[in-house]
């Protein structure tokens, strides 16, 4: 059948609509009609197709003959359809239309089921022609064709009639081209061929990329779920943590934005602090004394000039360069160079504190000495990816050989532009090179995107990580997931069917063996190999999103890696989805918990006072955070108060900030103890998380309750309430801890006793003095109710306990028994001096017994029972 043969839909020629439009040239919005125009013309393809299989395979001649018996019958009544059918020809000039009867029957029932889709509407100008609107006579016989066939016998590999099976693709999704894709693939499936199928998911992954949702940041917090492949990937099978050093498990890191925080330094010192060896010793003595043992400085490295010209020409003058758009892997010259460097470090390191530097894997500066030197390293085209990019502007390099232009709609705000040029000026080489991009927000328009299928890019990349590796302790990775092979693989070399994240890729797809073949391992499980075997004692911390945190630490052997729920979650009060995932993370990988880097602000969120306050509320978080396993994150000026967010390309502060100090001297009364015995809280090894259950047997997933034991066994039991309103319950036995081996195929779950988790004794007359860090009170409770009763807690709305050392008395007398019967569950400052005070009133009491024998003897006050409330 020739002419239904020569409408086929060619699948390499994604901007034409249709094999008669008149108007497939007429200019639409370039990225979002793209994708409408290629969904359009492989939903054409596929009706096409169908239309094909009927008239060819399972019926032959019968559109012929239905045509025939219409136009008989439209003649009967003076009408004259096959001229109209030839005036549809002549007026969208294609041989597909006059070529023969079937071949045009089958174009007007295709142009009939195009303009009857909703979906179609924004290029329905683009097939509308008078000649075949409802009233018209090619209009007339089109109803009649579809009645007719409706009566035919179905497509039998279908089980419908050929005009149905035209129109179920719109009846099934409206108004969504990709929904329509989706359905032709999946329910006709048995008749599609190869190139067909391939055209349809290219067709759905080019609507996906103008219809995907762009945001800032890793996206909105869940769940952390190990249970499902969107949590760990399946089953990862060996576990491949990585071994910590002596010094990694309390690590509490301090962030710096380094040209900032000089800047504030010569504010509070009152002289020039420019480089990084004129820090004050004084400074350092202060981290050290807080409690902190690792120092982030943010833009330690050498940044793209062209980064600052962009940032100043989009209108701040003052603009730096962004610290994660680079040059090269130099100390910057602004700081100090390497000697000033290698000064502070050592400084650093006589008081305790190690120093942790960024490495941005994905990107560098799009004027880099890679950029310049090694153009092939990045992924890029040899044309533009859309026919209207135009650059016109400004050349960026400052490297006479190298030209460097952004696209011309990145300067006018009119695009998103996702690559830039790149002009070799002594061979005329043009390539267009991708901006670095995670698929959810803007291209970041000063750098240039790594592609990661060149072996020798994966070299150069993990060499400086080395290089990075022999000059600090900490390397933070920036934008770690991306680097994971299916995201690398997702974002720049998508499958079919599997594309969308950034505009224009998905015509670029490849195999998953091709992709396979070209990057066969998990890079970063390569870099964690040698990273051990050449500079080992180096923490690696990957800052990783889109529930990839189990898969960084368990499966590629990350130390430690971001986790951003608890700054989200916590911040919106999800407090039942936060307890959720520490409950998942415990039953999956308690290991795991300890590995997560836990803030309340990072250098891409607002600042902590801005989310959080400077109340109740931020200090029962700051507390979590100071007393959870894993490493503890403040951010810059957060201790502090301030509240201005310091963007990479900053100087200096804009903000006149003073420190609050009552902001900071509650940090030292309440924070910097806890951090002070991290060695406490780091480790998961006696760990439990505990529920804390009201007088009706109900939970209150608005309180965390953990309990932990350090080396030394020292006894730590937090109670926090991420609530406006009060609540009270009991603590009595923890959620359920996987205590199998780390490589076990199924979990073996125990649930653990306050005072078994404590490590408590039981025995009757055995008490414990619990000190609550936070207030500076004791507390008496029985070792024997602790075990079999737990703990009641009344708590305010935020309100926060932090039990931290449990002193173990014998009560030989029985007078800590009526100590703590007296006492009722309230706290003291200090219990040896209440024990005294008590036992002088006893003496003073029986002596006026001896002189008033009337009066009633003390010592009756009831004692606390399992239902009486025992306030702390």
């Amino acid at each position: 059948m020739s002419a239904l043969a020569s409408m086929a839909f060619s699948s390499t020629d994604s901007t034409a609509l249709c094999v008669w439009c008149k108007a497939a040239t007429e200019p639409t919005d370039e990225a979002a009609g793209r994708g409408a125009r290629t969904a359009h013309a492989a939903i054409q393809a596929a009706l096409t197709h169908l239309i094909g299989l009927y008239a060819d395979a399972a019926h032959p001649g019968v559109l012929a003959t239905v045509l025939a018996d219409a136009d008989t019958d439209e003649r009967a009544l003076a009408e004259r359809p096959a001229a109209s059918l030839r005036r549809l020809a002549d007026a969208f000039a294609t041989p597909a239309l006059s070529a023969d009867a079937e071949g045009r029957t089958a174009a007007l029932l295709l142009l009939g089921a195009l303009l009857d889709n909703d979906a179609l509407a924004p290029q329905r100008s683009l097939l509308d022609a008078p000649c075949v609107r409802p009233r018209s006579r090619a209009g007339r016989l089109l109803r009649e064709l579809e009645a007719r066939l409706a009566d035919e016998a179905p497509l039998t590999a279908l089980g419908a009639s050929l005009p149905a099976l035209l129109r179920a693709p719109a009846e099934a999704s409206p108004t969504s081209l990709d929904g329509q894709l989706a359905y032709i693939l999946e329910a006709w499936d048995e008749v599609l061929t190869d190139a067909l199928r391939l055209q349809l998911l290219r067709a759905r992954d080019l609507v996906a990329e103008t219809e995907a949702a762009r945001f800032s940041g890793p996206g909105p917090a869940e769940v952390l779920d190990f249970g499902t492949d969107e949590g760990f990937d399946g089953a990862p099978g060996r576990a491949r943590f990585s071994d910590d050093g002596a010094w990694m498990p309390n690590l509490v890191l301090a962030a710096r934005q380094a040209l900032v925080w000089l800047d504030q330094l010569s504010s509070q010192y009152g002289r020039s602090i420019t480089t990084l060896d004129q820090v004050p010793d004084e400074e350092l003595d202060e981290l050290a004394a807080r409690g902190f043992t690792g120092l982030w400085l943010i833009g330690l490295w050498e940044r793209s000039p062209a980064s600052r010209e962009i940032k100043q020409r989009m209108g701040n003058p003052e603009a730096e360069s962004s610290a994660y758009a680079l040059w090269d892997y130099v100390i910057a010259d602004r700081l100090g160079g390497e000697h000033a460097y290698q000064q502070l470090h050592g400084r650093a390191t006589a008081r305790g504190i190690r120093l942790a530097a960024d490495m941005v894997p994905n990107h560098v500066g799009l004027d880099s000495q890679w950029v310049q030197d090694h153009p092939e390293w990045f992924v890029q085209t040899e044309q533009p990816p859309f026919p209207g990019y135009r650059f016109d502007g400004p050349d960026l390099s400052s490297n006479p050989d190298v030209g460097i232009r952004l696209e011309d709609g990145y300067w006018n705000h009119s695009d998103a532009a996702v690559v830039f040029q790149r002009v070799d000026h002594r061979s005329g080489e043009v390539r267009y090179l991708y901006h670095g991009n995670d698929g959810t927000q803007m291209p970041w328009n000063d750098t240039a995107q790594l592609d990661y299928l060149n072996p020798e890019v994966r070299e150069a990349v993990i060499q400086t990580i080395l290089g990075v590796a022999r000059r600090a302790s900490v390397i933070r990775f920036d934008a770690a997931m991306t680097l994971a092979k299916k995201h690398v693989q997702r974002l720049w070399h998508p499958a079919p069917g599997s594309g969308g994240a950034i505009p224009s890729r998905a015509e670029r797809a490849a195999s998953p063996d091709a992709f396979d073949e070209a990057m066969p391992r998990e890079f970063w499980r390569e870099v964690v190999q040698r990273v051990r075997e050449e500079v080992p004692d180096t923490l690696l911390l990957a800052e990783a999103f889109w529930m990839m945190e189990g898969t960084f630490v368990r499966d590629f052997g990350m130390h430690r890696v971001y986790n951003s729920a608890f700054m989200h979650m916590l911040r919106d009060e999800d407090n039942a989805g936060y307890r959720q995932s520490i409950k998942n993370v415990l039953e999956y990988s308690p290991a795991i918990l300890e590995r997560f880097v836990n803030f309340m602000n990072n250098p891409d969120e607002e600042t902590a006072v801005e989310q959080f306050g400077k109340g109740d509320k931020y200090f029962g978080i700051c507390t979590l955070m100071a007393t959870l396993p894993g490493l503890p994150m403040f951010g810059h000026g957060q201790i502090e108060g301030f509240a201005e967010k310091y963007g990479m390309e900053f100087a200096r502060a804009y903000a006149d900030e003073s420190a609050d100090a009552g902001f900071v001297a509650h940090h030292q009364r309440a924070i910097f103890p806890l951090l002070r015995q991290r060695h406490v809280f780091s480790g998961v090894e006696h760990f439990a998380l505990f529920d804390l259950v009201d007088g009706d047997g109900a939970t209150d997933e608005n309180v965390f309750a953990f309990s932990n034991r350090g080396d030394d066994g020292t006894q730590a039991l937090v109670i926090y309430n991420n609530a406006h309103t009060a609540t009270a319950g009991r603590l009595r036995l923890s959620t359920a801890i996987n205590v199998a081996d780390a490589d076990a195929e199924q979990p073996f779950l125990e649930r653990r006793a306050l005072g078994d988790a404590l490590g408590l004794k039981a025995h009757d007359g055995v008490l414990y003095g619990m000190h609550d860090a936070r207030t500076g009170l004791w507390y008496l409770r029985s070792g024997a109710d602790l075990h079999r009763e737990g703990l009641w807690v009344s708590l305010d709305g935020y309100g926060c306990h932090t039990f931290l050392g449990f002193r173990e008395i014998v009560d030989h007398d029985s007078s800590w028994s009526e100590l703590m019967a007296e006492l009722w569950g309230h706290g003291v400052p200090d219990l040896d001096a209440a024990r005294r005070e008590r036992k002088a009133r006893r003496i003073a009491s029986k002596r006026a017994a001896v002189e008033a024998p009337s009066e009633l003897p003390e010592g009756l006050a009831a004692q606390p029972t399992a239902h009486s409330p025992q306030p702390c």
